[in-house]
């Protein structure tokens, strides 16, 4: 398993982590303290992590209206826990390209959750890609205006 796999699925296992103990209140240090993967992996899970919790009202906002008929409440904790790993990837860092996002959350989501995990976090996850794709492509329309 790469560093980077390692390291998104210590995240998981983080944000899953804080949803079972209560919202706010991340990790715990005895969390970080077990973990026997590379020092690479864990500094990129922390990372990950952090930007979860930076960007939180703004990734629940955005999973909520692309998983149709579905509360964010509703979801299972793992579903939800990969669903913001792979949503503050997406919107927050463009250099991990998309398809990579993608297939990273729909493995994890394999490996941890149920059996429909896999193919409801791609179809999410692909609704919010479109969403920031159409976003930016529409903050470059405006940033052309401006310059014209």
């Amino acid at each position: 398993m790469g560093i980077r796999r390692a390291g998104r699925e210590l995240a998981v296992q983080a944000l899953y982590q804080q949803e079972v103990v209560g919202e706010g209140t991340g990790p715990t240090a005895a969390f970080w303290e077990t973990v026997t993967a590379d020092a690479e992996a864990v500094r990129f899970a922390r990372e990950l992590v952090a930007g979860v919790a930076a960007h939180a009202e703004r990734i629940d906002a955005l999973i909520s209206r692309a998983a149709e008929h579905w509360r964010l409440g509703r979801l299972s904790r793992v579903d939800r826990s990969v669903l913001r790993l792979a949503t503050y990837e997406l919107v927050e860092r463009p250099e991990i390209p998309v398809s990579v996002t993608i297939d990273e959350a729909i493995e994890i989501a394999r490996r941890y959750g149920s059996d429909d995990s896999p193919a409801f976090v791609n179809g999410v996850l692909d609704r919010i890609a479109r969403t920031a794709a159409d976003g930016l492509q529409a903050a470059d329309g405006l940033q052309e205006k401006d310059e014209a």
